[in-house]
């Protein structure tokens, strides 16, 4: 199995994606062909099968490409895909448990309903407040979301600038205060998510926080930075983690 060869077509096949991304990931670096048939057809191999999956798994937990990228090139690539992997785990174990907690509440619930028991109220408050420790775990995934939108946000400001100024320079200055208070908004967002992060050293281990500035202007995406450590000195891809 080890030595198989697979086409374009089979490899976007066997990961369940399209043959457009197999192609793009080529052209991003990410993920290269180990061969080439006498025809010129890409061929990949079976490590490079186990590759691309892992690209898929780091991509469905929120990897960009360039984060995925850099990670791979890292010496410490090893250490960091297991600590990513660790943190889904630990997510996806917490939300397993949450979820189980919740339909044995709900059968105790069924339960007493159909023997027409009394349903007591510490019960009630059970459930209510499961469901609300859900509803905070939506939350953080929310605010991922809202982190990509205020990119997305500052990257329109910043095409729409030279227009602005167009207009400021005609005398009209109504969208010059409007651009500057959505980039402020923008901003704030940026930071409140940020502060609640913390960051975790695929060297030494120590988890630390950064000034909100530093984290600002830090490259990678929710879920590892480029950063240095201030423990031991040492510069790659951290953990993001979110403080309890």
């Amino acid at each position: 199995m080890s030595n198989s060869n697979y086409t374009t077509g089979e490899m976007a096949k066997l990961c369940n994606i399209s043959v457009r991304t197999v192609q793009f990931y080529d052209q991003k670096g990410v993920l290269h062909p180990s061969t080439e048939s006498e025809g010129g057809r890409r061929i990949y191999s079976y490590d490079d099968l186990t590759k691309l999956r892992l690209i898929c798994v780091l991509k469905s937990i929120g990897l960009s490409l360039d984060a995925i990228k850099g990670v791979f090139a890292s010496d410490m690539c090893g250490k960091i895909l297991s600590l990513l992997l660790d943190e889904q785990e630990k997510t996806l174990s917490e939300e397993i448990a949450e979820r189980q907690k919740q339909l044995e509440m709900i059968s105790v619930l069924k339960e007493s309903i159909h023997s027409q028991a009394i349903v007591t109220a510490n019960s009630i408050l059970d459930i209510e407040h499961t469901m609300e420790n859900r509803t905070k775990s939506q939350g953080k995934r929310k605010l991922r979301l809202v982190h990509i939108g205020v990119g997305v946000l500052c990257i329109t400001q910043i095409a729409f600038l030279g227009w602005l100024i167009h207009l400021a320079i005609l005398g009209t200055w109504w969208p010059i205060v409007t651009f500057c208070g959505l980039a402020v908004l923008g901003i704030t967002i940026v930071l409140f998510i940020l502060k609640g992060q913390e960051y975790l050293c695929t060297k030494c281990d120590t988890v630390f926080d950064l000034p909100l500035l530093r984290a600002f202007f830090t490259t990678g995406s929710h879920k590892v930075r480029w950063t240095k450590c201030p423990d031991c000195g040492h510069q790659d891809w951290c953990i993001v983690r979110h403080k309890k």
